[in-house]
């Protein structure tokens, strides 16, 4: 019978611990990464430095090309029953790398229709510059503009999709 009652209640505690979403427990513990609001400032321990868009020099002149990025982590803030019915800021965590030492991004604009937030980001690079062919990784944060409500939605990146859903601490369907 002892060790009948044993097997249950370590059974119990790994069900416990491998589907926290079941239990209320989701998304209490989240990588830097993927927590709302959390910044690196200068270079993070992936070694990509984080930048934010600067004016370009108007004495010259640049080539404009979409940017190149490897990863996106939507980055929601908690909801809970107080913003729940106003919705909750969103932020993208855009990781990527510039081809050589002198492109930099140069501008980012947002467009929201419904579930879709359609965003042009852009790099740019000195027309007739001779640069170094390095690889330069960098981390980018972006707000998004507007509150989210529980729902589904999805950013369009460069015409990349990014799928991601806001829900309340607990809600996962298991």
């Amino acid at each position: 019978m002892r060790r009948h009652i044993f097997g249950i209640a370590a059974g119990i505690t790994a069900t416990v611990l491998l589907f926290p979403g079941c239990f209320g427990m989701a998304n209490q513990v989240l990588e830097p990464d993927d927590q709302f609001g959390h910044r690196f400032a200068g270079q993070a321990d992936d070694g990509r430095r984080t930048i934010v868009i600067a004016p370009a020099d108007e004495s010259r002149t640049y080539n404009i090309f979409p940017a190149t990025y490897q990863t996106v982590n939507v980055r929601i803030a908690p909801i809970t029953d107080q913003n729940a019915s106003t919705g909750v800021p969103v932020e993208l965590l855009i990781k990527g790398a510039f081809p050589d030492a002198c492109t930099t991004l140069h501008d980012v604009a947002q467009e929201r229709a419904g579930n879709i937030i359609n965003i042009s980001l852009e790099m740019r690079r000195p027309r007739g510059a001779i640069c170094a062919t390095v690889l330069r990784p960098y981390r980018f944060y972006l707000a998004l503009e507007g509150f989210f409500t529980e729902g589904s939605y999805s950013v369009l990146l460069n015409d990349r999709s990014h799928p991601f859903a806001v829900r309340r601490l607990g809600d996962g369907a298991m």
